[in-house]
């Protein structure tokens, strides 16, 4: 149910004694289970109708079942922040990040303060049914992340399969919601497309792994590889991680990683811009980006063997001059 159906109730209406009634006239209780089928967006613009709706537009409870609803892994939150504010962080988490500046060089201190501790809220559905539902806790003061190339783990185990799923898990029915939490500031991001932007086939290991990547930077900035790698020999899921990387390709150590999540939590959220093909259009955008530094950079060093090939080349005739000469 969207917000329109409720804007379409909001004009006054007349009972056969000509009283006026108003949507604000049902219960309470009736108009809270009304706002609980709609989705956040909704729930925010009902909530600045009047103050009546706005008081139980702003119910916790209300958005604690939202979150739940999108996040099951939300319950399993509060011994870890101690606190959860489910509007602030559906808020947070529900929006694509904004473009975030491109972190500066690895010897430039980070304009945010880097969290000393990350939260990952993970959950993995394969065809609507959820098959992973788990809070990863990771010391991010670590010299050990620091200073290793960023990267969490969402499974404990070596792999598992579907419980549901009779057949292999396909990919392409596969979704994935990954949310980062920083607890000493509360701040969340949305790091994963929720769906795939990216199916790649491992055909030496046999495996498939499918990308779930958000885009931070832009075609020379920064994206966050949130990915599900799948073994098909044995029909189960084998990894579960997040990593970031650059335009090149290459990861970004635990420092590097920590800044541009740190920017991206303290960026605006892009509204309006909710769905998996804005995410894909952006990552495909990023490829093209990175692919087209790679071949510039191929043209670059052919161009340098070149000029090393002639001025060897130069040196080698000058050399069987001076002989002929001597």
């Amino acid at each position: 149910m969207g917000v329109g159906a409720m804007e379409a109730s909001s004009p006054a209406a007349f009972d056969d004694g000509g009283t006026s009634t108003t949507i604000e006239d049902l219960p309470a209780d009736v108009l809270a289970l009304v706002l609980r089928r709609l989705d956040g967006a909704s729930l925010a613009a009902v909530g600045c109708a009047s103050s009546g709706l706005h008081g139980l537009a702003t119910d916790p409870d209300t958005w604690r079942a939202l979150c739940l609803a999108m996040w099951p892994s939300v319950r399993d939150l509060l011994p870890c922040l101690g606190r959860v504010d489910h509007r602030a962080l559906f808020a947070d988490a529900f929006p694509f990040p904004c473009s975030s500046p491109s972190p500066s060089a690895p010897t430039s201190p980070p304009q945010q303060p880097l969290p000393a501790r990350l939260v990952s809220a993970v959950d993995l559905r394969h065809a609507g049914v959820s098959i992973l539902s788990r809070v990863v806790e990771t010391d991010a003061a670590s010299d050990w992340f620091l200073g290793a190339p960023f990267r969490v783990d969402a499974l404990v185990q070596e792999g598992f399969t579907s419980p549901t799923a009779a057949s292999a898990i396909s990919p392409v029915d596969l979704e994935l919601s990954w949310v980062l939490l920083d607890p000493a500031t509360g701040r969340a991001l949305n790091a994963s497309s929720r769906r795939a932007v990216a199916v790649d086939r491992k055909w030496l290991t046999g495996d498939t792994v499918a990308s779930f990547a958000v885009v931070l930077c832009g075609e020379g900035g920064v994206a966050l590889d949130a990915a599900v790698t799948c073994d098909q020999r044995y029909a189960h899921v084998r990894e579960v991680s997040l990593r970031v990387e650059d335009a090149d390709g290459a990861g970004f150590s635990g420092r590097d990683g920590l800044a541009a999540v740190a920017a991206a939590m303290a960026a605006p959220r892009r509204r309006g811009c909710r769905g998996g093909g804005a995410a894909r259009e952006r990552y495909e955008d990023f490829v093209r980006g990175k692919r087209a530094r790679k071949e510039w950079k191929a043209r670059l060093e052919g161009f340098l063997d070149l000029c090393c090939s002639g001025v060897g080349a130069a040196a080698f005739l000058g050399f069987l001059v001076m002989l002929t000469f001597r």
